[in-house]
């Protein structure tokens, strides 16, 4: 399991004996090991966000203060409410930073590379798919 995260994310991880698999939801698990949490929904694994030195390994786009709380309900990354943002491909994992406090908010997968995304003023960049408050944060405080 760990080398298919490593794999996907493209950065190594040290062998972690003991990987607790929490199954949330039929196609959701949280798995919990020495310094690493990541949810994994189907087939893609994401890094948890409560992981932050694990988050920051990733691209990143930062949103506006507007954005924040259609992020915490679940809403895709649309155009007009990212203010930076550093470079990725389509198809990419990339974390969505607050602009005031530099929090982590979201993670999601790119529907358009970085380049492509400079000469866009509307529609979505980001597909949702973990953020603070939906419940796989909330079960996953609860885990360690």
């Amino acid at each position: 399991m760990l080398k298919t995260i490593s794999e996907k994310w493209r950065m190594e991880f040290p062998k972690i004996k003991n990987l607790k698999v929490h199954q949330i939801t039929s196609d959701a698990q949280i798995i919990v090991g020495n310094g690493i949490k990541v949810l994994k929904i189907n087939d893609e694994y994401l890094p948890f966000l409560s992981e932050t030195h694990t988050l920051e390994k990733f691209p990143y786009v930062m949103v506006d203060m507007g954005a924040v709380k259609f992020m915490c309900k679940g809403a895709n990354v649309m155009r007009p409410g990212i203010k930076k943002f550093s470079e990725f491909e389509k198809d990419s994992l990339v974390c969505v930073i607050e602009e005031s406090h530099h929090k982590f908010l979201a993670v999601g997968k790119t529907l358009v590379s970085s380049q492509e995304m400079e000469n866009m003023e509307k529609g979505e960049v980001i597909k949702n798919l973990h953020y603070i408050s939906d419940k796989f944060w909330e079960i996953g405080k609860t885990l360690s």
